[in-house]
């Protein structure tokens, strides 16, 4: 029996987004997700035109659903430094209730892509350096805030900050309490200054 010839973008890209999570790019080839998808390689080729433009697209669905994308929402009159700690406290527990123990899509693609891919490396790099820039702005909203010292380096934490997510989130492959992951989490936010409960 011929395999179907039309196919479900969202479905499509959510079955990808959970192959490449679960085994990593270089296992869904074409072949592989077509095989997947039940559909022709023909299908796949004219609904996304590559591996890399599916791959594309699962991230962006994966970053919607990741506990940081709050971040993109935060009201610049909002407290930034609460927000930040219960990002990493929700981090913390989606890991922990991960039975697979994925880890983070985004991390670990960059750990497979970065050096190695053409195309999706620097891709995968600049995603990163943009998540970032994005911590920086905030940490800049929270020094005219002053729930940081004025002459606070918003770069430097930036960066410690984004050191310490990816971190996290690849020591959740291997330690898989939320408890720990989280004295490991909070550790480094107060090691930064960075640690704020919510009131």
């Amino acid at each position: 029996m011929a395999r179907p010839s039309k196919i479900d973008k969202d479905l499509a890209v959510s079955e990808a987004m959970q192959a490449i999570w679960s085994d990593g790019y270089a296992a869904t080839s074409v072949k592989a997700m077509s095989e997947r998808l039940g559909i022709t390689r023909s299908s796949y080729y004219n609904a996304f035109g590559s591996q890399e433009a599916l791959f594309k697209a699962a991230l962006t669905s994966y970053a919607a659903l990741s506990p940081d994308h709050v971040l993109a929402e935060i009201d610049d009159d909002e407290p930034i430094l609460p927000l930040i700690t219960v990002m990493f406290k929700t981090i913390c527990r989606v890991r922990a209730e991960d039975r697979h123990h994925r880890g983070c899509m985004i991390v670990n693609a960059l750990a497979e892509l970065a050096g190695s891919h053409d195309e999706l490396g620097p891709f995968l790099e600049d995603w990163i350096l943009q998540s970032a820039a994005r911590l920086e702005h905030l940490l800049t909203i929270a020094i005219q805030n002053g729930e940081l010292p004025a002459d606070t380096d918003a770069h430097a934490k930036a960066l410690a900050l984004q050191a310490s997510l990816l971190g996290l989130n690849t020591l959740s492959k291997a330690l898989h309490s939320e408890a720990e992951l989280w004295i490991t989490a909070k550790a480094s936010l107060k090691g930064l200054g960075l640690f704020a409960e919510a009131n």
